[in-house]
């Protein structure tokens, strides 16, 4: 909906009242560690008019009761995080990360090159787990990007976690169809490798290849958990560009709990413009948003 459209007399039955943006807010933050300021309150009311066209109610403070007074409550937060979250990503964003992941980090962890690896097998599987998949292009690029590094050193395997909070954007990631304006950051060569372009002529779209889904699972997963039911531990994380809506304390907080599932040694990833100054956590700055678990 449309500012306009929210200034509209018409729609003032979809305004809300303090009191109940206030409650939205305390459940946004106590359930996303997101903090929601008055200014907000459009892009609030704005968001939640398709939920109120779905389910035929004529208000948001109808919506109120159905979410968070009514039977059918818990099932609606699903919904509800659904259309406050906000899901902003491309493929092969931040690019340095990639050229420091690849020329770097790799390097560091191949067990057949660290100190000691005399008589060391060459065979070798990385867990990655991307925290804040979002609709999937993030973890797809590491896909790419992991799969190139395997062509040139062999015996190398991989997997990648991808979990978000919003079910849309994980049903997206798992479809792994995108429109074709999306794929421009994407290296000619490796569209050519692991992107299939639709037989239709008329869908202007693109799938990433199978060879490359298989090794990606999709996991709902909230941040604001007490612990996180992720399978084993991480030789490397990329949780970028999350932080950025939480306060310190939640940063921090969420940060050890990351920094649980991610091996000695192993290298964890946050946005360009995000930093972990002034936290108390387990991990030491070695790149431009980069840090490293001490071995």
């Amino acid at each position: 909906m449309s500012t306009n459209a929210l200034s509209d007399p018409s729609a003032h039955a979809l305004d809300l009242r303090p009191e109940t943006f206030e409650r939205f807010c305390r459940f946004i933050t106590t359930r996303l560690g997101i903090k929601m300021s008055a200014a907000k309150l459009p892009m609030l009311q704005s968001r939640l008019q398709r939920r109120l066209r779905e389910l035929r109610l004529p208000s948001l403070e109808d919506y109120q009761t159905h979410l968070f007074d009514s039977a059918a409550g818990e099932a609606e937060q699903v919904h509800f995080i659904d259309a406050v979250t906000t899901n902003k990503t491309d493929f092969f964003r931040e690019p340095r990360h990639f050229d420091v992941l690849t020329r770097t980090v790799l390097p560091r962890l191949d067990p057949a090159r660290g100190p000691g690896a005399a008589g060391t097998e060459r065979s070798w599987r990385l867990n990655l787990w991307c925290a804040g998949c979002s609709s999937g292009e993030e973890p797809y690029t590491l896909a790419m990007v992991l799969a190139e590094f395997g062509a040139t050193r062999g015996d190398f395997d991989f997997s990648i976690l991808a979990t978000d909070i919003s079910t849309r954007v994980l049903a997206t990631a798992g479809r792994a169809i995108y429109p074709a304006d999306r794929i421009g950051p994407v290296p000619a060569a490796l569209r050519s490798r692991h992107l299939l372009r639709s037989r239709d002529p008329d869908r202007a779209v693109v799938r990433i290849a199978p060879e490359l889904r298989a090794h990606l699972a999709f996991q709902r997963l909230n941040f604001m958990d007490a612990s996180y039911d992720v399978p084993g531990a991480f030789d490397v994380v990329f949780f970028r560009n999350v932080m950025i809506y939480f306060d310190p304390p939640t940063q921090e907080a969420v940060i050890g709990r990351l920094c649980r599932h991610l091996r000695p040694g192993g290298y964890l990833f946050v946005g360009h413009s995000e930093s972990l100054a002034g936290l108390d956590v387990p991990v030491r700055c070695v790149d431009t948003a980069v840090y490293r678990k001490p071995p």
